[in-house]
């Protein structure tokens, strides 16, 4: 079981399941969407996830068609983005989790499009989208 909640605390959630492989996105939006160089996601169940607290709070973006951000409507704090097209599925942003979890992630995926000022220094495969 793994726990989290946004920076206000006012959601907090449980994932009674694993996280799938962490992936390093550098595009635009979750630029945008983290206020960072880039965001550290992990694909998670649906169907393990469960909100505890917070159901009032969560607001939807849809960023980009078929593409939706959820995040804290209070402080902001990006949580998950889903697609309807993959039911099944929520792309966690990791970020959030209170649970100390040892996550390596796999790749950086969309460095074609990163931050000029963007610079990777580890041995992770880079991609210029997502492989």
């Amino acid at each position: 079981m793994l726990t989290g909640s946004c920076l206000c605390n006012g959601i907090q959630y449980q994932i009674d399941g694993e996280l799938g492989q962490a992936m390093v996105c550098h595009c635009g939006k979750c630029r945008k969407s983290n206020g960072s160089a880039f965001a550290v996601n992990a694909a998670i169940k649906v169907d393990e996830f469960r909100l505890l607290k917070g159901q009032e709070l969560v607001g939807e973006f849809e960023s980009t068609p078929g593409v939706f951000r959820t995040f804290c409507k209070n402080c902001g704090s990006p949580l998950y983005s889903r697609r309807p097209s993959m039911p099944d599925i929520y792309r966690l942003r990791i970020g959030t989790l209170d649970t100390d979890v040892q996550v390596k992630p796999v790749a950086h995926i969309y460095m074609g499009s990163k931050a000029s000022w963007d610079q990777s220094h580890d041995d992770i495969p880079q991609y210029d989208e997502r492989p």
